[in-house]
């Protein structure tokens, strides 16, 4: 053989051979999971909503799967974040509502639990944390270095994420001052000093695996937030007052402006990805905790839950029902939709169906890895759904749901049971003509549930913040 020739043909070998070793890189995608904060239903564009303008999230939206059954884990902040965190339902995770401790923090995940994030290191994933936790005070073992995250930046406690201009963040355990808002007029709006400690995350570590989880603050109340052109827009569009920059009080412009802001950071992730090409190779989920804060007498006008009945801290629709939009080039065909019924707690066994690892023993989560890459035949089905706070119990099975509440003082139990395929809006209780459905749905609620010492399903005194 000629030097020439045998000069090409180890070219193509090697060529060969580092195509291949670079195709095996690419196989694990970067994950990321930006999870909104009281955002509702209907506060996207693409679910509906008509004032707020949310274009970036409806793109991921016509270019990916938007879910039309999904569900939060809680109507309220900390368990919602715990049954994401450890693919368990709030019949069996440990947290079940909000229990702020004297000092910064909430009650703590214990390290028995297992999380996404320390499903996704065991898979040889980086991963960061950028955003509220709420599931551990610092150092403790349900903070967020000690249950997998290598990264973490933002508020350890929910009670200090209701500041938006607060002098201190948390960089993984640690407090770090934040020097522009130790006096007025303040100048680090934390909503964009997380974001950009989040976009760093994805520079620093383009070249590995990634899994990025984004629980925003965006747009939980207070109303902080810098007093620009996206708040005049909003004001001008809607004619109403935005009052000043530092007013925790409720505003049609304001409560837009917030949702608004969250859309253009999703937009500024999204073009991150593209310009460190790795836009192709990356999973991104969007969602929200719960359902909409806003009260009927406020949301009249923003519809941010559209027609469902509840909001935020109760177990019907409106309180529980969450948007899903799913991205993946190439692997998600752009602009479906999909009626599969899932929750938070199928985030785990997704992720580890994803990246080959097997699920930790005892969790609620069935993968919804197929309905993403559209093998809807291979898709297991949950028997129900189940969700329980603060006396009230909720059970999706099928199309029929029942909404179980107790008298905090009598304990007397009463029964609602809606067709959702029917009635969407849960306006039509059946449970007098569908006894024998209702007594089921009795003893479905008993099984699917172990007693919580910390977070008994009935008590007398009800005065829990949200």
């Amino acid at each position: 053989m000629k030097i020439s020739s045998l000069i090409l043909v180890i070219t193509v070998l090697t060529l060969t051979n580092c195509n291949t070793e670079n195709n095996t890189k690419v196989q694990k995608p970067n994950i990321i999971y930006i999870l909104a904060d009281d955002l509702g239903y209907n506060e996207l564009g693409c679910y509906g909503q008509q004032i707020i303008e949310t274009p970036n999230i409806d793109r991921l939206a016509k270019e990916g799967m938007l879910f039309l059954n999904h569900y939060a884990g809680s109507n309220i902040c900390a368990p919602s974040r715990c049954a994401l965190m450890t693919g368990k339902h709030t019949g069996h995770s440990w947290i079940r509502d909000n229990k702020p401790l004297p000092f910064e923090g909430n009650e703590p995940i214990p390290d028995s639990e297992i999380t996404v994030a320390e499903v996704l290191k065991k898979a040889g994933y980086k991963t960061g944390a950028f955003g509220k936790w709420g599931l551990g005070y610092p150092g403790s073992e349900g903070s967020a270095n000690n249950q997998g995250f290598d990264q973490f930046y933002g508020y350890n406690c929910q009670r200090h994420a209701h500041s938006y201009y607060t002098h201190y963040m948390r960089q993984n355990d640690d407090s770090v001052t934040l020097k522009g808002n130790l006096k007025a007029p303040y100048t680090d709006y934390t909503a964009d000093v997380i974001h950009s400690k989040a976009l760093q995350f994805i520079e620093d570590n383009k070249d590995k695996p990634f899994f990025l989880y984004y629980p925003s603050t965006l747009p939980h109340t207070p109303y902080h937030q810098p007093d620009d052109e996206i708040l005049d827009y909003y004001a001008q569009k809607t004619g109403m007052p935005k009052g000043n920059a530092t007013d925790m009080a409720f505003s049609v412009p304001k409560h837009a402006a917030l949702t608004a802001r969250l859309d253009k950071h999703v937009g500024e992730i999204m073009a991150k990805l593209k310009e460190l090409n790795i836009l192709n190779n990356t999973l991104v989920i969007f969602t929200s905790d719960n359902g909409t804060t806003l009260r009927p007498q406020q949301n009249q006008y923003l519809k941010t839950g559209g027609e469902l009945h509840g909001r935020k801290s109760e177990v019907y629709e409106g309180g529980i029902k969450a948007p899903m939009i799913a991205f993946w080039k190439d692997k998600i065909l752009p602009g479906t939709t999909s009626d599969h019924i899932s929750a938070f707690w199928d985030v785990l066994p997704t992720f580890a169906e994803l990246v080959n690892v097997e699920n930790p023993e005892n969790i609620d989560g069935i993968s919804f890895l197929p309905t993403l890459l559209g093998k809807q035949d291979e898709q297991q089905e949950h028997d129900y759904l189940y969700w329980e706070r603060n006396q009230n119990q909720a059970i999706r099975k099928g199309d029929l749901k029942a909404v179980i509440s107790y008298n905090k003082n009598t304990h007397q139990q009463s029964v609602e049971i809606y067709n959702l395929s029917q009635d969407p809006f849960e306006k039509n209780n059946l449970a007098d003509t569908l006894t024998e459905v209702t007594e089921e749905f009795i003893e479905l609620a008993k099984a699917a549930r172990i007693n919580s010492e910390l977070f008994p399903l009935i008590k007398k005194n009800n005065k829990q913040r949200n």
